[in-house]
């Protein structure tokens, strides 16, 4: 399992400074990548400041963790990677997602026949990335269109998915998926089967299981668990997330975070290589100078020696 660092939290600042900064430190420190997410309604924007991150620190992976699909033509998304891939090469990955209802209801958006729609976005996006050019017609989602090939390929491609239909359009068309808040045990029982079985099928590589995760070195798990769940408690009205908090056992997001000594957190991310992720994001919760410092210090040497 490699392991990455996730400067999603960052997003807020509104500050590329910050966000350069730590990419910088993640790269310093060997990690094998640096991720971004994006908000569905509005902030920076990921595809955008992942290419001014790669003009500043060269050899680490960097992606997208996920760009939300509803609000954005995939021709759109298409011209912007096509744009990114001229300065990072082949080291981006592209991770997208359909997001969830309440966070589109935002934008006047409905989530509307999202595996559907998520697939007639793949048929648009990937011919444009892969051949720069597309003639869809789909059930949601329709485009003609010709732009240019980047000449190393086009990008690694992964999407967010939870349920049975998802993974399998995930396996069937992209490199993989990318999740968030979801634990070992759903990992090893349901998103890792049937990923794998789907690309098996379509005659794919193994496919990528990258997995977002909050960890957190500290002497006082309680506190630190109670701080979190404060502004976690909402994913848990999510349908989706609720689906797979409750299949991995636990009541709230905030028992998802790897929270704990440098021996407990060591074991429990030892679970998530177990279970089949390819690709750990690390998010380094904030819990004083000294935690962080301890934090950080467990990550890079799992990222070196592995757990």
């Amino acid at each position: 399992m490699k392991v990455g660092i996730s400067g999603t939290a960052l997003l807020t600042s509104g500050s590329m400074d910050r966000i350069i900064d730590y990419a910088r430190g993640a790269k310093r420190d060997g990690f094998s990548s640096f991720w971004l997410g994006e908000h569905v309604t509005g902030g920076i924007d990921a595809v955008t400041a992942l290419t001014m991150v790669g003009l500043a620190v060269p050899d680490i992976e960097l992606g997208t963790a996920v760009v939300p699909t509803y609000p954005r033509h995939p021709m759109v998304l298409a011209s912007q990677v096509l744009t990114a891939s001229n300065v990072l090469r082949d080291r981006f990955t592209l991770g997208i997602g359909v997001s969830h209802a309440t966070m589109l209801a935002d934008l006047g958006l409905d989530l509307h026949r999202p595996v559907h729609h998520l697939q007639d976005y793949l048929e648009i996006l990937l011919p444009l990335l892969e051949r720069g050019e597309v003639a869809f017609n789909g059930e949601l989602l329709s485009c003609r269109a010709r732009t240019f090939v980047h000449p190393q390929g086009r990008c690694s491609v992964v999407v967010a998915a939870l349920g049975p239909q998802m993974l399998k359009l995930a396996g069937t068309m992209t490199d993989g998926t990318s999740l968030s808040w979801v634990g070992p045990r759903t990992i090893r029982e349901h998103i890792r089967p049937l990923l794998e079985a789907a690309a098996g099928a379509a005659n794919r590589s193994a496919p990528r299981i990258i997995a977002t995760v909050p960890v957190c070195v500290t002497n006082d798990v309680d506190k630190m668990r109670q701080s979190v769940s404060r502004y976690l408690s909402f994913y848990g009205d999510l349908p989706s997330y609720r689906a797979v908090m409750s299949r991995e056992g636990v009541r709230e997001a905030s028992e998802l975070c790897v929270i704990g000594s440098e021996a407990e957190v060591r074991d429990i991310l030892g679970t998530y290589a177990e279970a089949g992720v390819t690709d750990l994001a690390a998010v380094e919760l904030q819990s004083g100078t000294e935690s962080s410092e301890r934090t950080r210090s467990m990550l890079k040497e799992i990222a070196l020696r592995g757990c």
